[in-house]
């Protein structure tokens, strides 16, 4: 039984510590990248939206690296 719990917790703590780094964010328009930028330690999803946000005219569209 103690082995199990065990094995629960570290599971856990490693997901948990793995969820989160940093991403760089690179932003193309026409085929020339016009801005790169890296993104402080969050998760994948957070990471899209935070890129996804520097989409403009003169940026173009932006993505995850």
């Amino acid at each position: 039984m103690k082995k199990i719990t065990l094995l629960a917790v570290a599971f856990v703590a490693v997901s948990f510590a793995s969820c989160k780094k940093t991403h760089v964010c690179s932003c193309s328009n026409n085929g020339t990248t016009t801005y790169t930028t890296t993104l402080p330690a969050q998760t994948g999803s957070d990471a899209k939206a935070s890129c996804s946000s520097y989409d403009s005219g003169f940026t173009g569209v932006c993505t995850i690296q």
